[in-house]
């Protein structure tokens, strides 16, 4: 009988290999058996979310979709990947565990900001020091390919860093974070499955489904509504790090029998186009904190969500409008790939802050109308 339950595995594992894209609807499926499960141990556990200064949701919400997601995401890959069982995998599979720690953790006593900075520290040197996966050059951007080893993991952790607390900040309207984490993971699942990196692009695939069943969830859900907490969005956030690297090294032709045309001059600008929304953000965020005086790490309302949110705009438009623009940037950083590396970077930052500008003229626009409007009325009352 066990021979027999682990030949059913191979045999499934390997036709799993030759269509990865089915690890989408395989932790899809997963993901809704154990949905059910999560939410009542979250209600029973009195694992909830109650509203405060700032969310927006009405009465306590379970807050452990992180959960959900990790399980559905990871029971696929260790099942059928071949690879998921090597010394390396074993080490990011172990980072993303204590990853997913953090953010419960966080969830459930609300760390403090460095508390949780020191542990997302931890964790980065887990998967760049021992496991290996380090930014190691900057495809000729000023002149520079390879960079030394020591500025290589100071420079990887940084960016370590960035994509997990943009991915963590950008978490705060109904289905934006996932939907933004589904984009990406198709954006390199494709090209990974493409590239003739299965490992790789199972995993996409497979987060892709396990997103895909909490947005479900997360949009539509009425009495089962569900947020992702830091516990999920943590782990997208490492995982997309993961995929940067790898891109990164794929795409520049330090991987070989990559076919000739998917190889990018401007391989970090598109992984920044990948990543436009969630960079753009947290980038806009902290430079505005620092120039008021403000710890870069301190909460506030200043996200571009909540200045859309602002304007009247519901949950699902303020998603819906980003996700486009979020894949508008995916589309240009294709368009781009292939041009030289400071010209792509130019057209990106050019972009992203004219886009920047427009976003704070309109808000500025709508509130003022809002402000006059008030005043007449309560002139009007006055009189």
């Amino acid at each position: 009988m066990i021979n027999i339950g682990h030949n059913l595995l191979v045999d499934s594992g390997v036709a799993l290999r030759a269509y990865p894209f089915l690890f989408i609807l395989f932790s899809f499926i997963i993901g809704q058996i154990l949905m059910p499960y999560v939410l009542s141990m979250a209600k029973k556990k009195n694992l909830i979310v109650k509203p405060n200064r700032r969310t927006s949701h009405k009465g306590g919400i379970p807050n452990i979709g992180g959960i959900n997601i990790f399980s559905s995401f990871i029971i696929p890959y260790l099942l059928f990947s071949t690879g998921s069982w090597d010394f390396y995998n074993r080490i990011i599979i172990a980072g993303m565990y204590i990853m997913l720690l953090i953010g419960f953790f966080d969830d459930m006593v609300e760390l403090s900001a460095m508390k949780k900075l020191f542990g997302e520290v931890i964790v980065g040197i887990i998967l760049i020091g021992l496991a290996g996966r380090q930014l190691t050059s900057l495809s000729g951007f000023l002149g520079i390919h390879a960079i030394p080893v020591w500025l290589s993991y100071l420079f990887s952790l940084f960016v370590f860093l960035l994509v997990v607390n943009a991915l963590n900040l950008i978490d705060g309207v109904d289905g934006l974070a996932s939907g933004l984490g589904i984009l990406i993971c198709l954006f390199f699942g494709i090209y990974f499955q493409l590239a003739g990196d299965t490992q790789l692009s199972m995993m996409a695939y497979s987060l892709i489904g396990a997103l895909l069943i909490f947005f479900i969830y997360n949009v539509f859900g009425n009495k089962s509504k569900i947020f992702m907490g830091d516990s999920g969005a943590l782990v997208l956030g490492y995982v997309i790090y993961l995929f940067v690297v790898e891109f990164c090294k794929i795409s520049e032709g330090g991987v070989p029998n990559v076919p000739p045309h998917l190889l990018m001059r401007a391989a970090p600008v598109v992984a920044v186009c990948a990543l436009a929304i969630p960079l753009i953000d947290v980038v806009r965020v902290m430079a505005t904190r620092i120039k008021k005086g403000k710890s870069p790490f301190e909460a506030d309302r200043n996200h571009v969500h909540h200045l859309l949110l602002s304007t009247g705009l519901k949950h699902k438009q303020v998603t819906f409008i980003l996700l486009i623009v979020q894949l508008i940037f995916i589309i240009l950083g294709l368009l781009i790939c292939n041009i030289a590396i400071e010209v792509a970077a130019l057209i990106v930052i050019v972009c992203a802050t004219l886009l920047t500008i427009v976003l704070w003229r309109t808000v500025d626009k709508i509130n003022t109308r809002k402000i006059n409007t008030d005043e007449k009325q309560n002139t009007g009352l006055t009189e």
